[in-house]
């Protein structure tokens, strides 16, 4: 049975290690097969993943299909696609779908246009590690307004218990009284809305696309093998397609390899290292924009906050009070 750690959904510098394990034993004579088989006996956080290809090349599946077949299964339906009638669960839930379809295409690709699959996979590695980069800093960016953003909805709510702290009975008037009751509507409403509003700035600032780069790293690695451009741009287009990632890669993307290319061709020099540096300037570029998205978001969230959670909070913490204080008053006469 496997344990914890095996559940554990791998990332993107796991994967690249993956990567790198699989293009050190392969540039050493190691058979692909072998390789994989050598790489599933480390302990790493990939393993299951790394179980799962080892299992389907067992039962006579190619490596591109095999790669696919360890995709989770709520990652663009490609997991249930090729597990079906395997009854298998999925194998690693949640985790970085986009970075086993990469390598997938990769291998098809190179396998395709009969470049080297070594030099092909460091250079896969190498971009995987870009990739983990940029999504950590833009976590680690966000990660101060999303926990803001989660703290100032539930003041509201502290305002009602500070309200009973100092013996108002706050929730009393929320409930049982018109006006404390309109008080409780209004305020949940405001509540919702700043909730929802903050998830929508979220995801907007949010990295979406996990694959910068990659179709001009898939073409570098199709060219490295003497394959013509058009024949690169066919064996691309079709791993593409097979691994699920036609619709992740951005059409700036396409549009910035055809560039390279036109410009590789006029200019007569080998396409392979420009499309490579034009790989990583997109990576670097998505950094760029990760991290303005990210500084954004703290300004942005200010709205929700001024517009919904303190009016909320002044309804459901403030206004109890001061119902109870009038009412008292009034009472007393």
């Amino acid at each position: 049975m496997r344990n914890s750690i095996d559940r554990t959904p791998p990332g993107l510098d796991e994967v690249a290690s993956v990567v790198e394990r699989l293009a050190v034993l392969l540039s050493a004579g190691v058979p692909p097969a072998a390789a994989w088989g050598y790489v599933a006996e480390v302990d790493s956080r990939s393993q299951v993943n790394v179980r799962d290809v080892v299992g389907a090349l067992n039962a006579g599946v190619g490596i591109g299909d095999a790669i696919l077949r360890s995709v989770p299964a709520d990652a663009s339906g490609l997991g249930d696609r090729f597990r079906r009638g395997r009854g298998t669960r999925p194998s690693s839930r949640g985790a970085d779908a986009s970075a086993w379809q990469g390598l997938a295409a990769a291998w098809i690709v190179a396998t395709d246009a009969g470049a080297p699959l070594a030099p092909s996979l460091r250079e896969l590695s190498a971009s995987l590690r870009m990739l983990a980069q940029t999504r950590q800093d833009a976590e680690t960016a966000l990660s101060g307004p999303v926990a803001t953003a989660r703290l100032v909805v539930v003041l509201p709510i502290v305002g009602i218990f500070f309200g009973m702290a100092l013996g108002f009975d706050s929730l009393g008037v929320l409930v049982t009284t018109v006006p404390g009751f309109m008080c409780l509507a209004s305020g949940s409403t405001l509540l919702w809305i700043a909730r929802r509003w903050n998830r929508k700035l979220v995801g907007a600032a949010s990295v979406t696309n996990l694959t910068p780069g990659l179709s001009l790293d898939l073409l570098a690695i199709a060219v490295s093998g003497g394959a013509s451009i058009d024949r690169a741009r066919l064996a691309v287009s079709r791993a593409l397609t097979r691994s699920g990632l036609s619709a992740a890669v951005a059409d700036g993307d396409m549009k910035d390899a055809e560039a390279v290319l036109s410009l590789s061709e006029r200019a007569g020099v080998p396409a392979g290292t420009l499309l490579r540096s034009e790989a990583q300037r997109l990576r670097r570029q998505a950094r760029g924009i990760a991290e303005r998205k990210a500084s954004t978001l703290a300004v942005t969230l200010m709205l929700p906050l001024g517009l919904c959670v303190l009016p909320a909070f002044m309804l459901l913490g403030v206004a109890p009070l001061m119902i109870t204080i009038l009412s008292s008053t009034i009472g007393g006469y």
